[in-house]
């Protein structure tokens, strides 16, 4: 990890690249400051692409990200379907030099990589997400069987952090949910929700093994880290992942 930028610690090919941005190291001011990679949070529109521009320089990106309007659904696209303004919450790419991302700010962010390296996938998993299916909806378009494919969790809202209440419990009723793993009760009406534990849950009964990260939460690091829970107004963090040539 570098001030900027979170380089996943996870056992993918060298063709495969993937970062994870924080939100220290950019231009934005505050509320946004400063890594602010977001337009719709009402920053400055120039420096978010000033922003934007510096990614591509210190990530070594072969090109701009490629942004998602995301809206907390379960729909996916590929990569060669993208443009500008495209309403969707995971893409998936085989074509090498296609940046694939997602931006979070509490969310969870995954990432899959097949164990050759000519597939990847990036979703935004945030509760909505993952209760409606959006891991599952990418695997669909995902070229590859899943005990051949591997994940990584970037920063999200931790299990000590992430209060609910019965909307959220009731979503994750699917029965390979384990919800008196992923929820703790506080009080008769909320509990605390572990989103990296229902993630692991999921990618574990559609047959992903191979799971890393996990480890980042972005509320109680909120020095590091962009979190809407704590503070509303606030900029987003990327995650990304592309295929190289190499």
């Amino acid at each position: 990890m570098t001030e900027s930028l979170i380089y996943p610690d996870w056992p993918t090919p060298d063709c495969v690249k993937a970062v994870s941005t924080t939100r220290i190291g950019g231009f934005s001011l505050p509320p946004y400051d400063s890594f602010n990679l977001a337009t719709h949070v009402e920053d400055n529109p120039v420096v978010v692409k000033k922003n934007r521009d510096y990614l591509v320089q210190i990530a070594q990106l072969p090109e701009q990200a490629r942004w998602l309007d995301q809206v907390h659904s379960n729909k996916v696209i590929t990569s060669p379907g993208w443009h500008e303004g495209v309403q969707a919450d995971a893409m998936v790419s085989t074509v090498p030099n296609h940046v694939c991302s997602i931006m979070t700010a509490d969310c969870l962010p995954i990432l899959l990589c097949n164990k050759q390296g000519t597939s990847v996938a990036a979703i935004h998993a945030g509760w909505r997400g993952l209760a409606s299916g959006i891991i599952e909806e990418t695997l669909l378009r995902f070229p590859d069987d899943p005990s051949n494919i591997i994940a990584w969790l970037g920063p999200a809202i931790g299990p000590e952090q992430f209060e609910v209440g019965h909307d959220v419990y009731d979503a994750f009723s699917a029965p390979y949910f384990d919800r008196d793993e992923a929820f703790i009760k506080r009080d008769a009406d909320h509990y605390f929700t572990n989103i990296f534990q229902l993630a692991r849950q999921q990618l574990n009964h559609l047959g992903i093994t191979t799971i890393s990260g996990g480890e980042h939460c972005t509320k109680s690091m909120s020095d590091q880290f962009f979190s809407y829970r704590k503070n509303n107004v606030t900029g987003r963090m990327a995650t990304l992942i592309w295929i190289t040539n190499e």
